[in-house]
């Protein structure tokens, strides 16, 4: 499954999370997030050696295409020498010669341009998954953030004593004892109602 497939996966969790009961805040398993945010790490390195291979593969197709080119050369070379040798062609040999090293050059160009063009267009096409895979990435952590914010703020509510309003007008001797309240770590916290 790619990244970006498994982002998909991630906001889909969100979305489809169960809500507090009176709160904007849903619950996620943190053991499925967790996960999931392991598998994304997981598979980046998978899409950067992909962008290096097709980097490599560019440089062997322009190291193919100049070896090809300067065996055409050369042979071009090979040629005008031999032509060259021959009194009743050496006038045709010169123009011969100049003929075929402008059609080497030309198809190592050609060549070259269409290794080039390859492998620019394979680049783009990574840039530009790369870049809505970063897209992808940087939304879903705002949306995991913001549920984050969310949790935190219903935890808050729910550790708060009432309002202070209750608080002023409650009776002394009706005010409730000391409560002490439990967070996930096992740690109190004493809350006195005032």
């Amino acid at each position: 499954m790619d990244l970006s497939a498994r982002l998909q996966q991630l906001e889909q969790l969100v979305l489809e999370a169960k809500s507090m009961p009176l709160s904007s805040s849903v619950l996620v398993s943190r053991e499925e997030l967790l996960q999931m945010i392991s598998e994304m790490q997981e598979s980046i390195p998978e899409e950067v050696k992909q962008a290096r291979w097709i980097v490599k593969d560019r440089e062997d197709l322009l190291g193919k295409a100049r070896a090809e080119g300067e065996r055409i050369v050369e042979q071009a070379h090979e040629d005008q020498r031999r032509m060259a040798l021959k009194e009743e062609v050496a006038r045709r040999a010169g123009s011969e010669a100049h003929d075929i090293l402008e059609d080497a050059h030309d198809r190592a160009d050609a060549m070259r341009r269409e290794a080039e063009d390859y492998v620019d267009a394979k680049l783009a096409q990574f840039e530009i998954a790369l870049r809505k895979i970063l897209e992808d990435s940087q939304s879903s952590a705002r949306s995991v953030a913001k549920t984050l914010d969310q949790v935190e703020v219903g935890r808050e509510r729910l550790r708060a004593p009432g309002t202070a309003a209750d608080q002023a007008l409650a009776p002394h001797d009706e005010r409730p004892p000391e409560t002490e309240l439990y967070d996930e770590r096992g740690a109190t916290d004493e809350v006195e109602r005032r």
